[in-house]
């Protein structure tokens, strides 16, 4: 397999985690734990489960754990979803060294093996269970992906900050009369559909 194709997947991860990061700017610990959704997703929650993700997925899988792990990824079963929010004693500085971290080990591993390198998940089902280094990447992406469109709408919840990065919102322009428009109008549309 090409060398660049490695260097295009990390590149998509790279670009999820920094949109991961970028949503906790600025934001109180307050902010950062608020659960403003049924399941109680929360954005220090998201960027620590992800961490949890890396040291799994680049770590255990491969044969290549991590050393010194938080002490909650041996626990999960302790408390349910421990994973998925910050203490009141993990500050939003100490999560996001600890994503870095798993960052870290998460490139050492895609650098030191090959993308047909063979890892086993042991909590994935016996009959998926092997793997190779290219598939868990492309999943790692996807979850990475699909928990920055989570953080995206939660912070969006939090104070109308939206978009892909910090230089690029990837949305059209518009000033919040524009948006206040556009949102009646879907909802004109929605009870339209409804009737």
């Amino acid at each position: 397999m090409p060398p660049e194709l490695k260097e295009l997947l990390l590149r998509y991860l790279q670009s999820a985690r920094d949109a991961m990061l970028w949503k906790l700017e600025g934001l109180s610990a307050y902010d950062a734990r608020r659960p403003l959704v049924p399941t109680g997703a929360n954005l220090i929650g998201l960027v620590k489960h992800l961490a949890g993700i890396e040291f799994g997925y680049f770590g255990e899988v491969f044969g290549r754990p991590v050393a010194d792990p938080p002490d909650w990824l041996d626990a999960e079963d302790d408390v349910p979803n421990i994973d998925l929010f910050a203490t009141e004693a993990e500050s939003i500085e100490s999560i996001v060294a600890l994503y870095r971290r798993a960052w870290a080990h998460t490139d050492a591993t895609i650098a030191e093996l090959p993308l047909d390198a063979v890892g086993a998940v042991p909590w994935w089902h016996p009959a998926r269970r092997q793997v190779s280094l290219q598939q868990i990447l492309v999943h790692v992406i996807a979850e990475t992906n699909r928990h920055a469109g989570h953080a995206d709408l939660v912070r969006e919840l939090i104070d109308g900050s939206v978009g892909l990065r910090a230089d690029n919102s990837n949305l059209p322009e518009g000033d919040a009369e524009w948006w206040q428009a556009y949102r009646e109008r879907l909802e004109l549309i929605a009870r339209s559909a409804a009737d």
